[in-house]
């Protein structure tokens, strides 16, 4: 039972994390910030990986990836406002 809820918990964060990211990336098209969108798909493709690492069972990647994922979502953020 608790493999299951682990399962839906992680689906659930891929998938608000994904239209986070999108959205990000949406809002840099419109705008017509290159670096913005190039940064918000560093963060994409980085999640995509951490996904990969965490089937894989590399904790330290999946960790790496995923700080990896904010720090470019972060910049990504801060170049569309600035």
């Amino acid at each position: 039972m608790e493999n299951e809820l682990e399962r839906y918990a992680i689906a659930i964060i891929v998938v608000f994390g994904a239209l986070a990211i999108g959205g990000l990336m949406a809002a840099a098209i419109s705008t017509g910030d290159r670096s913005s969108f190039l940064y918000a798909l560093g963060a994409a493709t980085s999640a995509w990986l951490a996904g990969y690492a965490m089937v894989f069972q590399l904790p330290r990647a999946v960790a790496i990836l995923i700080v990896l994922a904010m720090v470019m979502a972060i910049a990504s953020t801060a170049a569309l406002v600035f």
